[in-house]
């Protein structure tokens, strides 16, 4: 049965995120992600994960400037220095936290800057990023976007990020598998899930509806088979990931929005509703 873990920067935003915590296992998620915890200090945030016996699966390094539209700076060349300071943080929570994946965000692909450049710099960030979180015992994450949602973002596609990952072949360097983003860039769900769900590249798994990013019930995609594909191939290969819910609920920031919801957990997951 695919575990879950619930997105605390995209769910509950109807409630402080401190206490987003509470909420999310209320609801029976045994497990939280979040984009950046970094306005926190990480004692709050461990002291919440504890008392709700929750974990903490998955964060995104540092990503520069957020509000002036910066998404990453792993692949931008000049700016190493203020990746690795970033990154640095990134490992203190994580071992605060006790959470074993770091997202890193690839940046935007400047206009000005020629491919071959941006992927060197890329590289060889990732390089450094995962030779210092394998002295944690910790695995760093590359995610393909889609260009619709944030255009110029370096990295899209999923064989591409599998390549790079091939390419460096560090063993805790891995693809964050978002089928949100897959399908609007590539589609074909479930011959992306057989192709690479077994291969031992895929470190963490996202889910949202296509294309309105709400509950993964509402839109195109048919998830309740490609859950069942997700656990046909989880027995045959041994993943043993999350699945990451990072969408925006439908009803926004109104009372229980996230989980008035829920029925989608609830429905393939009964055990969740206690």
């Amino acid at each position: 049965m695919p575990q879950f873990a619930a997105n605390l920067t995209m769910l509950y935003n109807e409630l402080p995120f401190l206490d987003r915590f509470q909420a999310a296992a209320e609801d029976g998620f045994l497990a939280v992600e979040a984009l950046f915890p970094y306005a926190h200090p990480a004692h709050e945030l461990q002291q919440r994960l504890q008392d709700n016996g929750l974990q903490q699966v998955l964060f995104n390094a540092p990503a520069g400037d957020w509000e002036a539209g910066e998404r990453g700076l792993a692949c931008l060349p000049g700016r190493e220095a203020e990746f690795r300071q970033g990154f640095e943080l990134a490992l203190a929570y994580a071992a605060a936290l006790n959470c074993p994946r770091i997202h890193v965000m690839a940046g935007i692909q400047p206009a000005h800057l020629a491919e071959e450049h941006l992927r060197a710099t890329y590289l060889a960030n990732l390089q450094w990023a995962a030779e210092k979180a394998a002295a944690h015992l910790m695995d760093v994450l590359i995610e393909p976007l889609n260009q619709r949602d944030m255009p110029g973002y370096f990295l899209s596609k999923q064989a591409q990020a599998h390549e790079w990952v091939q390419q460096l072949n560090a063993p805790n360097l891995k693809v964050q598998m978002d089928l949100y983003h897959c399908q609007i860039m590539e589609g074909d769900l479930e011959t992306q899930l057989r192709r690479y769900l077994p291969s031992g590249r895929v470190g963490h798994l996202q889910i949202a509806g296509v294309p309105a990013r709400h509950e993964p019930d509402l839109g195109e995609v048919n998830y309740r088979h490609l859950f069942e594909v997700i656990d046909e191939l989880s027995n045959r290969s041994g993943w043993n990931g999350w699945i990451g819910c990072e969408y925006r609920p439908q009803r926004g920031m109104a009372p229980n929005a996230t989980r008035d919801g829920l029925g989608w957990l609830k429905s393939y997951q009964p055990a969740a509703d206690h």
